[in-house]
């Protein structure tokens, strides 16, 4: 794997710790602005639209650049964004700031999806890909814990400033590290939205939709669910959320190996997988050992999905693929998004903590159903293709004359 797909790493490393970390500081952040936790609860909302409404536009924005300007371009939007929520000085000013470095969010992954997968051969793409995203599924096993230990230690403030300098290594490591890759030739605007009258293309984000707000269902709520179920001391959440990084960075490695490999057989064990691990979570939640076994899980079958969908995703957009790829980042936080709004209305209707689970195992179900209707549509599609080449029937020998 070349060096510059470390440089895409740290800069994914980066954007997973802000956009995580913030989980782990809102009371720290709340009572420094003398705001309530629901208001404060609005850095992550806020964050999460940036990545749905940013990732579209800066990459349309982009669209003229080549992609090593447009990925450093995006690296200091990230800086700036982070630099002004450090130095913050009222609740709104904040505010802005995450949504600023939010904006490069979807952009960034989705612009370096395509640059990692030409940065090495056509049958290393998906582990490329994964190998970029180890650095956000890090993030959440180093980066969010130290962040959130200096964020309560020695100010909140400072943690963002940590962030910032993060993206400024980044930023040096692309600048050094990613050749120029020119922008291809005869790609218009016209051409990236083209790809979205491909279903397969809006297949695949439905998938990612569905089967990350799977995850999300269960992990927004986690912290209830473990203290309250489980019976963890409160400062247990901590390492469990360790452990959903650690099961994120081995699935996302491992669904990177196996996509390329097997790319709609990995997603089918993995979303279905996942329904069945959500849907035990519901038991395994009431004992701590089987509960921290279980989190683990889902964070690796959860993050198994990521690089084959994201592959799926760039195959199916082929000749356009750039504003596809960094659409279906806005996806994940979309699914995001979904599923804690619809896991907050089970907990509000009486059904408790662990009511979540069910919602996050039917989103990956339904995602599963959507796989196998992918799959099918393109089999289909691939006969009839075959068909029109031959001009026979399937499976109807041409006769050969002598």
């Amino acid at each position: 794997m070349p060096l510059a797909l470390l440089a895409l790493a740290i800069g994914a490393f980066g954007i997973g710790t802000t956009e995580f970390v913030i989980m782990g500081l809102l009371p720290e952040v709340a009572e420094d602005f003398g705001v309530s936790i629901p208001t404060a609860g609005l850095l992550v909302t806020g964050y999460a639209l940036g990545v749905v409404i940013g990732a579209p536009l800066m990459t349309v924005l982009g669209t003229k650049l080549p992609r090593k300007r447009m990925l450093m371009l995006l690296m200091g939007l990230f800086i700036a964004g982070n630099l002004l929520s450090a130095v913050a000085p009222a609740f709104a000013i904040m505010l802005i700031g995450r949504v600023v470095a939010s904006l490069a969010h979807g952009a960034f992954f989705g612009i370096g999806s395509v640059a990692a997968a030409e940065l090495v051969a056509p049958d290393k793409k998906a582990g490329a890909i994964a190998m970029m995203f180890t650095g956000l599924t890090v993030a959440n096993v180093i980066g969010v814990p130290l962040g959130t230990l200096i964020g309560q230690n020695v100010g909140w403030r400072v943690t963002f400033g940590i962030v910032a300098a993060l993206g400024v290594v980044g930023l040096v490591g692309i600048a050094k590290l990613v050749p120029e890759m020119p922008r291809p030739e005869g790609v218009h605007l016209r051409h990236e939205l083209a790809a979205f009258k491909n279903a397969q293309v809006l297949l695949a984000m439905a998938m990612t939709v569905l089967g990350f707000g799977g995850v999300f269902a269960a992990i927004t709520y986690i912290a209830p669910m473990m203290t309250h179920i489980a019976g963890f001391a409160d400062g247990s959440v901590t390492w469990l959320l360790v452990l959903f990084g650690l099961g994120m960075v081995g699935g996302n490695l491992i669904g990177g190996k196996f996509a390329d490999r097997a790319l709609m057989p990995m997603l089918y064990v993995s979303l279905g997988a996942l329904a069945v691990v959500l849907a035990l979570f519901t038991l395994t939640a009431h004992n701590k050992i089987a509960a921290a076994v279980t989190i683990a899980l889902i964070g690796a079958l959860g993050f198994a999905t990521v690089p084959p969908l994201q592959k799926r995703v760039l195959d199916q957009a082929h000749g356009a693929p750039t504003l596809a790829s960094a659409v279906n980042i806005g996806a994940f936080n979309l699914g995001n998004a979904l599923s804690a709004w619809l896991g907050g209305i089970v907990i509000a209707a009486g059904f408790g903590y662990t009511a979540p689970n069910w919602v996050g195992a039917a989103l990956a179900a339904a995602a599963l159903v959507l796989a196998v209707l992918s799959a099918t549509l393109e089999r289909r599609s691939d006969a009839r293709s075959a068909v029109v080449v031959s001009g026979t029937p399937a499976g109807q020998r041409t006769p050969v004359h002598h």
